[in-house]
């Protein structure tokens, strides 16, 4: 009877093809077609035109640079609140390791609205600091193109991952190495150099390898900013004029590739120095005691990196209630109308309205994929399993901009008006969607399917049910909560997505919620508090699915985001 549950399933193995092959590769092949092919011969014509232009190549250097700086300034807040809150034990451990999660309730495109506020010329900070006599004059904290802006708001947003990241290894650091090093003398900074920080070396690869690709190809928060001389700006610019200039693929290609090689050095250099260790995952259960002032110093740590990583979501909120906001350091009066506004504007309700749609619809298509493709990954033998895996869990991996654009490219041409994004964008967002948050559910239907006894499904085969019966009727509803949790962690972040509503949707009958807060940032007068109150929504919705989907799956929750 168990060789009627691992039957291949061709069907779905065919469909998985070619869904996949028209989604996810093709789009993929027509970029790198368009990049590398001039009138159908191989050349590398593109290339050498992309490097004589100097505002392209300076756009492929800044967004480095800006990835590099992201990456090392979300370090330098995560490693001390790492080390602190692992290798020490001291009151209210807990709460505070919470706290440091609290960033990731809002995406940075929405906190660039707050952050802009805060610290403009005349915004809130210079105006309390020429209020105390600080300063004499403003000062121009991000500068006139807004790198210090970008930079900042990033590693505000992207610090919890990295912090996890390096409380994981430290976590994993075998307490009697260091102790060996303080037997020989060795203590202090010579101590964490020359021990805890080698042996740490994986998760802060790991972190940074996370942390540089979201900077190298994020597109809203730049946008926001007005900081226009990035890679994933420059793309969305060239999108209008895919069918003429093939700029737009050789920029596309270069993101890809460097993405691609950033990820395997970073594997690559992991791999080649590892450390051998005698015991894991013993320095959190027996971490040091410390006294009150080391104590106090811990807390002051936490409470400025919270306070700071705070700022743009309160921003956000007073900017959303201000009424009148002029050369003051807080708003002079407040009002709820904005809120009201949200639900009664025009562009506002129809983009919620479009979102939910869009997210519901891929949410649904993500939930029946990925339980056929964690069926057949747990429950078949099928050939090339392991490369169906990959594949699924490619999106992870691949930046959000170079599917977009992609779509458009190869799909605008095919004369179908439902597969082109200029004239009816919605199949291919909900597409998109689904295809960018399939690998949460796979992995959240893969661990229940993988908790679940297949005695189970032997016992319903045996009294003559058919293996889709079996999968419907019995394996389904006991792996529920997994399918559910999953299904919320797609619904949340298709809702929030950034880069392929920006470039998907053309025309603004269509325009998804973050289109549509793009589009109010820079509309004069009301515009920005609209926007701040839509991101205020999509706080409360992510806190509310987030809480909802750890109710579901509990403590498992991790596993929707292992690769």
């Amino acid at each position: 009877m168990l060789k009627r549950i691992k039957e291949t399933p061709w069907v779905f193995v065919t469909f998985f093809i070619l869904f996949f092959g028209l989604f996810l590769i093709y789009p993929i092949w027509h970029v790198v077609k368009g990049a590398f092919f001039v009138e159908g011969r191989l050349s590398l014509a593109f290339f050498m035109e992309f490097f004589q232009n100097p505002t392209l190549t300076e756009s492929v250097i800044r967004s480095l640079l800006l990835a590099v700086t992201s990456t090392l300034v979300t370090i330098m807040i995560s490693l001390p609140l790492a080390y602190a809150n692992t290798t020490y034990s001291f009151k209210g451990k807990s709460v505070l390791g919470s706290l440091v999660l609290v960033p990731m309730i809002m995406p940075p495109f929405v906190g660039a609205i707050g952050m802009r506020q805060l610290f403009a010329k005349f915004g809130s900070v210079n105006l309390l600091l020429m209020k105390l006599g600080i300063i004499n004059a403003p000062i121009e904290w991000f500068g006139n193109a807004g790198f210090w802006g970008v930079v900042i708001l990033e590693a505000l947003h992207l610090y919890p991952i990295m912090y996890l990241n390096l409380s994981s290894a430290l976590a994993n650091v075998d307490p009697t190495m260091e102790e060996a090093a303080r037997n020989v003398g060795a203590g202090g900074m010579r101590l964490f150099r020359t021990i805890t920080l080698p042996l740490m070396m994986p998760g802060v690869f790991a972190g940074s390898i996370i942390v540089f690709i979201w900077s190298f190809t994020d597109l809203g928060t730049p946008l926001m900013f007005g900081y226009r001389q990035v890679a994933a700006v420059k793309i969305f610019e060239i999108i209008n004029e895919i069918g003429e200039n093939p700029m737009g693929y050789v920029l596309v290609v270069i993101v890809l590739v460097m993405t691609v090689v950033a990820f395997m050095t970073s594997r690559l250099l992991v791999g080649r120095k590892s450390f051998a260790m005698i015991a894991k995952g013993t320095v959190a259960a027996a971490g040091r005691r410390v006294g009150p002032y080391k104590t106090l110093l811990i807390y002051s740590l936490f409470g400025a990196v919270t306070l700071a990583a705070m700022l743009p979501h309160a921003s956000v909120v007073l900017t959303s209630l201000k009424d009148k906001w002029f050369m003051t350091i807080l708003p002079e009066s407040y009002t709820l109308r904005h809120y009201a506004e949200v639900v009664t504007h025009g562009l506002t309700l129809s983009s919620i309205k479009n979102s939910i749609l869009y997210s519901f619809s891929s949410s649904i298509l993500d939930v029946f994929l990925g339980i056929w493709i964690a069926y057949v990954l747990v429950r078949k033998k099928v050939f090339g399993a392991g490369l169906m895996d990959a594949i699924a869990m490619l999106p992870l991996a691949l930046p959000g901009i170079v599917l977009a654009f992609g779509y458009v490219g190869c799909f605008s041409d095919w004369g179908i008006s439902w597969l082109d994004p200029r004239e009816n964008p919605v199949a291919l967002l909900v597409i998109a969607y689904a295809v960018r948050r399939l690998p949460y559910v796979i992995r959240a239907a893969y661990t229940g399917f993988q908790q679940l006894s297949v005695v189970l499904e032997e016992a319903s085969l045996n009294v003559g049910a058919s293996p889709l019966r079996t999968l419907r009727k019995i394996s389904i509803p006991l792996i529920a909560s997994n399918l559910i949790a999953g299904g919320i962690i797609a619904f949340s972040f298709a809702m929030l997505e950034v880069s392929d509503s920006l470039i998907l949707a053309f025309k603004q009958q269509f325009f998804p919620i973050t289109k549509a807060i793009y589009a109010l940032m820079f509309r004069v007068g009301d515009g920005p508090s609209i926007a701040s109150a839509m991101g205020v929504w999509a706080m409360l919705l992510l806190v509310i699915t987030l809480i909802t989907a750890g109710v579901f799956i509990g403590r498992k929750m991790g596993e929707l985001f292992r690769v």
